[in-house]
């Protein structure tokens, strides 16, 4: 028996004699009115448009109602604001946020929407490398990735005099049949492994693996790519690259050694490297006992493996007591002693790399980078790829239009929850399009300030 539905408004008892009641009956509402700033930030830099010129289109523009921009638009724009899912566009198309950040109030035809709904989009994620007869948009993915980086150089107003690129794999786990899922022992599931290289806040490469391969697996090629399109703008810019000790690999540290590139790496503990540094453990275990506090001593010596690795190499450890038992960790590098301490080079230089798990973290949990659940890796490829740009504009709208804030530093799931998510009523006129946002937002004083930031700099 299906559940009638009353028509009756809900009611919420009374106030000061008077009845409380709410409908879905506002009219042209819409609850994403701070979403105006993600538009202004794609002014700015015209992703967008940028994004869609790596697209293809092979289909009869006689029958096209949205076009490519605009279902690139609609899915980035509709990530940065919360909405992971195809579904929820049959109800987006009809937002008015969307079509003003579509640049279309109207459709063409009558039976359409000023965006696109889910069947359409879907579309476009199943787009591959060349049009076919049922997939007539197709994608580049070397003009995709090399896009990421243009976004860094852009960034800059002159070359810096060092940059660090950060290497690191995550997982993102898997709970269907997707292509190229397979079962993972370190992280207990079935999943994919993406490599993820990241400059500071600038998310540089996202690759998403298979998860039956080493973690270092493709990382000479990104790197490679990434530092001759840097180059190529930056001669002069010194490069260090940092992973944790799934990276510390010949191969990767060798192209590092000949394409003069820096690195540390975390490395991998084993029987060898702990004797080098037992005086240091026994020298912190006596100041631990003594002091009742963790204690650590560094050392810095020249190492090799005994048939993987090429050449000797500086090797920092940390030979610290804590807790009661010793916790020794080392770190390989191509840094001289000259420029820089053992202690400095791990405490400061090599804990830093930890920061980039929170961009990952922003990536997963507030943009949906592991929202794969397409059937084949290339379209879920894609789908990383459009959160990736999603984070890439948020990135943009914080650097520009919320520096020296209290948002200067916020995470992408706390700006849309302050400044995007935000009630506005819609009312459209022959002369323009006003948003009247609520006159008691809290925070209209830094979301008016991003506003003119982003809208001045366009």
């Amino acid at each position: 028996m299906q559940t009638e539905c009353s028509a009756e408004r809900s009611m919420f008892g009374r106030v000061e004699g008077r009845s409380v009641v709410a409908e879905f009956d506002g009219g042209a509402l819409t609850s994403d009115a701070g979403g105006l700033l993600l538009g202004a930030a794609d002014q700015r830099l015209g992703l967008v448009r940028r994004i869609a010129r790596c697209f293809r289109d092979a289909r009869d523009p006689r029958l096209v109602e949205h076009s490519v921009a605009t279902l690139i638009g609609q899915r980035v724009f509709g990530i940065a604001l919360g909405y992971e899912d195809l579904n929820d566009h049959d109800e987006l198309r009809h937002d008015p946020l969307m079509a003003v950040l579509a640049g279309k109030l109207e459709a063409r035809r009558e039976d359409c929407a000023p965006v696109a709904g889910k069947s359409t989009l879907n579309r476009l994620e199943l787009s591959r490398e060349r049009p076919t007869k049922y997939r007539k948009i197709a994608h580049e993915p070397a003009a995709i990735e090399a896009l990421f980086v243009d976004l860094l150089l852009e960034a800059h107003d002159r070359p810096p005099q060092q940059i660090i690129l950060d290497l690191d794999a995550t997982d993102d786990p898997l709970h269907g049949d997707q292509e190229g899922r397979f079962f993972h022992g370190y992280y207990d599931c079935y999943c994919y492994l993406p490599l993820y290289v990241f400059c500071g806040r600038h998310l540089l490469a996202a690759k998403l693996r298979p998860s039956n391969i080493d973690a270092s697996a493709g990382s000479v090629e990104e790197v490679a790519r990434i530092v001759a399109q840097i180059r190529r703008r930056w001669p002069r810019t010194r490069i260090l690259l940092r992973a944790d000790s799934g990276f510390a690999r010949e191969a990767l540290m060798a192209w590092c050694e000949t394409n003069r590139v820096d690195f540390v790496f975390g490395l991998a503990r084993n029987a060898r490297l702990v004797e080098e540094i037992s005086v240091e453990l026994l020298q912190a275990e006596a100041e631990a006992s003594a002091t009742g506090k963790p204690a650590r001593r560094f050392r810095d010596f020249r190492y090799a493996t005994l048939d993987s690795w090429s050449r000797r190499r500086r090797v920092v450890a940390k030979a610290e007591w804590t807790n009661g038992e010793a916790n020794p960790r080392f770190i390989v590098t191509s840094l001289n002693k000259a420029e820089t301490s053992a202690r400095f080079l791990y405490e400061k230089v090599y804990c830093a790399r930890g920061e980039m798990e929170n961009r990952i973290k922003e990536c997963q949990g507030d943009l949906f980078a592991d929202r794969t659940s397409t059937a084949t890796l290339g379209a879920n490829q894609l789908r990383l790829w459009l959160a990736s740009f999603a984070y890439a504009l948020l990135c943009a709208l914080r650097r520009i239009g919320l520096a020296h804030t209290q948002f200067a530093e916020a995470t992408c799931g706390t700006i849309r929850l302050k400044l995007l998510k935000l009630a506005g009523l819609v009312r459209v006129s022959a002369r323009r399009v006003k948003f009247a946002l609520a006159s008691a937002c809290p925070y209209a004083d830094e979301w008016r300030l991003a506003a003119a930031r982003l809208v001045t700099t366009a």
